[in-house]
């Protein structure tokens, strides 16, 4: 892809996490929405529903040769398509429920099943990163890159353990890892993987159980900050069901902690 096709759906992009923000943040902003339960338990509000058909529609008129894949209504358009815009609408429902402002709509772009752009909006934080494979990364207008540090007693860690980490982890060699660096913290969810990109964190480990439009648009910009973005196994793979990232100097001695 060139750069200046790239720029262009760079442009399209934008301007549907402007229209997926104006849904999301009035709905947040109101307090007034129901919450139901998915069959795997997670939560899903009318307005996950109704952002995710914001960015489908403007997608769809847009790009008709392209298809949509996102979390509540699954694949829209030609199932074959070379290039695939791959969503979640409100990644962190359960931050929004609560009133936590920490949820962004996740807008990625995938070519020949790579991901090639992304843009993460966090209205409610007024922050918004993106990037696609021709240029650098951005937060808010402003290039970041990621942090210098190269040593894991220095470094900074956010870790989300779930159940399923621990039942791998029966050597508790994720306990070790917490203790040899410098600072750890769970910001969770998106929020972690920008703090990579943007040098603010040097390592996030996310939970197991992800799914491919919870990571698609955060590889790119953590990859065009500087950073690297893998699997437990070490795998760039933008399906797996884990993400660790990070500033790149610390990926080899992080992947060595995590159970297989």
């Amino acid at each position: 892809m060139s750069q200046i096709s790239l720029d262009r759906d760079l442009s399209l992009a934008l301007r549907v996490a402007d229209a997926a923000d104006a849904v999301s943040l009035a709905g947040f902003n109101s307090r007034s929405f129901s919450v139901m339960h998915k069959a795997d338990k997670s939560e899903v509000t009318e307005i996950d529903r109704a952002t995710e058909t914001a960015i489908t529609n403007i997608l769809r008129s847009e790009r008709p040769e392209h298809s949509v894949y996102g979390e509540e209504h699954g694949i829209v358009g030609p199932a074959d398509a070379k290039f695939q815009w791959v969503i979640d609408p409100i990644d962190g429902t359960s931050n929004f429920v609560r009133g936590v402002p920490v949820w962004a709509s996740l807008i990625a772009l995938v070519c020949d099943d790579v991901p090639v752009l992304g843009v993460v909006s966090a209205p409610a934080m007024n922050m918004r990163w993106w990037a696609h494979i021709e240029s650098d990364a951005f937060l808010n207008g402003a290039k970041i890159s990621v942090s210098n540090i190269d040593e894991l007693r220095r470094a900074s860690l956010s870790i989300t353990v779930n159940k399923p980490w621990r039942d791998l982890d029966v050597d508790r060699s994720l306990e070790k890892l917490q203790r040899d660096v410098s600072r750890v913290r769970g910001y969770g969810d998106f929020w972690q993987h920008m703090l990579v990109a943007q040098g603010a964190a040097d390592i996030a480990i996310d939970s197991i159980g992800l799914a491919p439009y919870d990571i698609a648009a955060l590889v790119p910009i953590v990859q065009q900050a500087g950073g690297r973005c893998t699997d437990r196994l070490g795998t760039a793979n933008w399906r797996a069901n884990t993400l660790i990232s990070s500033n790149s100097l610390l990926h080899d001695a992080t992947l060595t902690y995590l159970p297989q």
